[in-house]
């Protein structure tokens, strides 16, 4: 697998074509004409200031989330430009859910506003697929 270390610069757009389509379903890099390390895998070319390869040596199962345990067989230094960290990310990438004057239930992962009074047990975020857990009601 390769890893990227995204820069400050990146925009949401980045985060939305990542981070909220899954891999198993759609090919992420479809339609980009993107270089590849040493071990045969694509990398981003734009928004990162380094990346890492990586030789899968274990998988480890947690049931909600899993932990891959590496082996770094390349890595590259591709800018000086500041690394964006999950707190960065939060208060000055992702966009602030619009909720003035609506009432209903607002996603934490991608800010998604459903408008009604009672939020469906079984719904399912349209814009990062995460269901009714990870929705709070709109302050």
């Amino acid at each position: 697998m390769n890893l990227c270390c995204l820069s400050v610069d990146t925009p949401f757009d980045v985060f939305k074509s990542f981070g909220f389509r899954s891999g198993r379903n759609e090919d992420k890099f479809e339609g980009m004409d993107e270089p590849r390390s040493e071990n045969g895998l694509i990398f981003l070319s734009r928004y990162i200031n380094a990346f890492m390869s990586l030789k899968v040596e274990q998988y480890v199962d947690f049931d909600t989330h899993g932990m891959f345990i590496c082996t770094v067989t390349e890595a590259r230094v591709i800018s000086n430009r500041e690394t964006m960290t999950y707190s960065y990310y939060f208060d000055h990438v992702k966009p602030k859910p619009e909720t003035e004057g609506k009432k209903g239930f607002v996603c934490k992962i991608c800010g998604y506003v459903y408008e009604g009074d009672e939020l469906p047990e079984d719904f399912v975020c349209p814009l990062c697929k995460h269901g009714a857990a990870d929705f709070e009601p709109v302050k």
